[in-house]
């Protein structure tokens, strides 16, 4: 069996990788159990170290990192170059947070020593997506490895020549079998995960995959984190600076070509200015027409599979036909192709693919509220719960509706984004556990308890 590594842009065949043997995946496993005993006594101070020494060799394959990117997922070119520079700060930022993070914590009590100290598990299997090839790698691996564990990365199919280059960069820098990645089929995965050998899995990809990736490891008894779908709600209330409001929202909505688990899925919108938002909202996504992926100027690149534009298109279509307005006509560019032209959608309500759905693709849906409490229940009405943004000139306003939000996290006046200074992750279907901040760092350790009487 092999995997195929496939311009989206135009439809070529990259290079063909083939699946790794259960022997040779035993083999990994082996390796990144033993390098992980050596690495949990290495001490942390020289982890951090290393840690940064990844962002510097980051930072000299950027380009062709970026290219390849492009090349492999249709990501534009300029958004490819940010990403690999994100993953540069991110290992720079752990390495910051670690002494902090994974200090010793005492704890008063009648004896003479009490405190929590944080154990690194073991061996991690990431499972990871193709949408941000390399930084949804960096977000869960690097806290993982800086807090002493071993990764094996299982990549997405459609990027495992992002996946390798940067596994090659991870081994200029640490030991052995510290970091690996492997080319598996689901089917190995799952006995990989039930291996007594794998201490803890984190996945990000959807809902469905990750009940699946749940179970098998409830199963087993598994630590896991989960990074999943979202459908954040962006509440654009009668008070907000429209202008701003309108540019931040279609960027958030648009970014990676609209392929983002955090990128804005639904406006809730005031109705008192809801007209003159949609005028603002259309005036702007008329700028992103699908173009070639390595010209400098593109905004819009193709989507990363034919399957994801179709059912981008059946979402749109249902929805239309279910009686939501549209604003701005969207489409494939012709048939076959995988470029998108951009769909803006009003009067989208509860029972659309739009606002029911995770929409995966350039559909921005906009959805009318009467007031604040309808806002928030339009908002809470869906089975994520990742993100969302409130637009508001006042702040204690903003405090009060984002306190009855159902999201792991909430932004006011800005574009919801990760951060590794801070903690990222979702509720409901969106999943458990965080990535990031002192909080990532802390998800795949034994939080030991030291007491001395």
């Amino acid at each position: 069996m092999e995997f195929v590594s496939r311009n989206p842009a135009t439809g070529e065949v990259i290079a063909r990788y083939r699946v790794m043997s259960d022997a040779e995946l035993d083999r990994a496993l082996a390796q990144a159990y033993s390098a992980h005993r050596r690495w949990q006594t290495v001490p942390l101070s020289e982890r951090c170290q290393l840690v940064e020494r990844i962002a510097d060799v980051l930072d000299h394959q950027r380009e062709v990192a970026a290219k390849l990117a492009t090349l492999e997922m249709g990501k534009p070119i300029v958004q490819a170059r940010a990403e690999v520079e994100k993953c540069a700060w991110a290992c720079r930022s752990i390495a910051q947070q670690a002494p902090v993070a994974l200090a010793a914590l005492p704890f008063p009590t009648e004896f003479r020593t009490s405190r929590v100290q944080w154990e690194p598990l073991g061996v991690v299997l990431a499972i990871m997506p193709w949408n941000f090839p390399y930084w949804q790698i960096i977000r869960a691996a690097i806290p993982a490895i800086v807090a002493g564990n071993a990764i094996l990365v299982k990549p997405s199919p459609e990027v495992t020549g992002c996946a390798l280059l940067l596994d090659d960069v991870m081994h200029q820098v640490l030991p052995a079998g510290v970091y690996t990645t492997i080319l598996a089929t689901h089917e190995q995965i799952a006995t990989l995960i039930g291996d007594v050998r794998v201490a803890g899995v984190t996945l990000t990809g959807s809902t469905r995959a990750g009940r699946i990736v749940a179970g098998t490891a409830g199963s087993a008894l598994k630590k896991t984190v989960l990074e999943l779908g979202g459908s954040d709600a962006y509440l654009v209330l009668d008070d907000a600076e429209l202008e701003s409001a309108a540019e931040t929202c279609v960027a958030a909505r648009m970014i990676n070509s609209g392929q983002s688990c955090i990128a804005a899925k639904r406006f809730i919108v005031a109705e008192p200015v809801r007209t003159r938002f949609e005028e603002l909202v259309v005036e702007r996504i008329r700028h992103y027409e699908p173009a070639d992926p390595l010209d400098e100027g593109t905004l819009l690149g193709p989507l990363a599979r034919n399957d994801l534009a179709d059912v981008l298109l059946r979402q749109a279509r249902e929805s239309i036909e279910r009686g939501a307005r549209v604003l701005l006509e969207g489409g494939r560019g012709t048939a076959g192709s995988t470029f998108i032209r951009p769909y803006v959608l009003s009067d989208v309500t509860p029972g659309m693919p739009g606002f029911d759905e995770e929409t995966f693709g350039p559909l921005a849906a906009i959805v009318p509220a009467r007031n604040d409490e309808e806002a928030i229940a339009l908002a809470n009405r869906s089975a994520y719960g990742l993100g969302a943004a409130i637009f508001t000139s006042d702040l204690e306003r903003a405090e009060r509706i984002a306190a009855s939000l159902e999201a792991g996290s909430v932004f006011v006046n800005a574009q919801v984004r990760s951060d590794p200074r801070l903690p990222f992750g979702g509720i409901k279907n969106s999943g458990w556990g965080r990535e990031l901040s002192v909080f990532g760092i802390r998800e795949f350790v034994n939080v030991k308890t030291f007491v001395i009487a």
